[in-house]
Formats: structure tokens, sequence, C-alpha cells
């Protein structure tokens, strides 16, 4: 019986472990927004799929972005104007950094 119940933990802890290593298919999007307090919100628009997100202090990080090509679109607080950047390209298990996106008046 104990040889069952040590065959049966050893088969859990293998398929738990063969779990652990799912392959990553996705990456994320990151960067800053000046002025600090311009912008609102973050958009990532594929031919595909369409993300969102908040902007904390003039930072912004999207996350479970599939692979591809995106046009990234911050949603801007008047006075100021949204602002776009085209063609940021996502590759799985990677940070893609756009930098500093200058919102103007």
């Amino acid at each position: 019986m104990k040889q069952i119940k040590m065959s049966i933990a050893a088969i859990v802890i293998l398929a738990g472990s063969l779990l652990a290593f799912k392959a990553q298919n996705s990456g994320s999007i990151k960067g800053s927004v000046s002025p600090t307090d311009a912008g609102v919100k973050v958009w990532a628009i594929s031919a595909t799929d369409t993300l969102q997100s908040a902007i904390s202090n003039g930072l912004f990080e999207l996350r479970d972005v599939k692979e591809g090509s995106y046009r990234v679109i911050i949603e801007a607080t008047p006075p100021y104007k949204n602002a776009a950047k085209d063609n940021v390209s996502v590759t799985a298990g990677n940070v893609t950094d756009v930098g500093t996106i200058t919102l103007s008046e």
C-alpha cells in the first residue's frame, strides 16, 4: 500500500512539473507619457486583439499581449491631444519598451 501511495505521489509531482513549463506565447508593452499627468489610458490594437490599461504617474504596462504588430494609442486629458505609435512589435516572452510618448497641446 505504501508503494502505491509513493507511485501516485510521484506521478502527481511529475504531471505538475510538466504543466509548470508551459510555453509562453505572450509578451508585454511598456512605456511612459510626458507630461506625466497628461495620459489617462493606453490602448494596444492589432488586427485581432485590443487591450487597454490605466496610466499611473506617467507609466504604463500592458501584460499578456499576444505576439504581433500593434498600434499603441495614448488617451490624453484635455488640453492634451491623443497620440499614437504604429508598428509596435511584440514577441513571446519579451517586453517591448516604446519609450516616452510626448503629448502635445
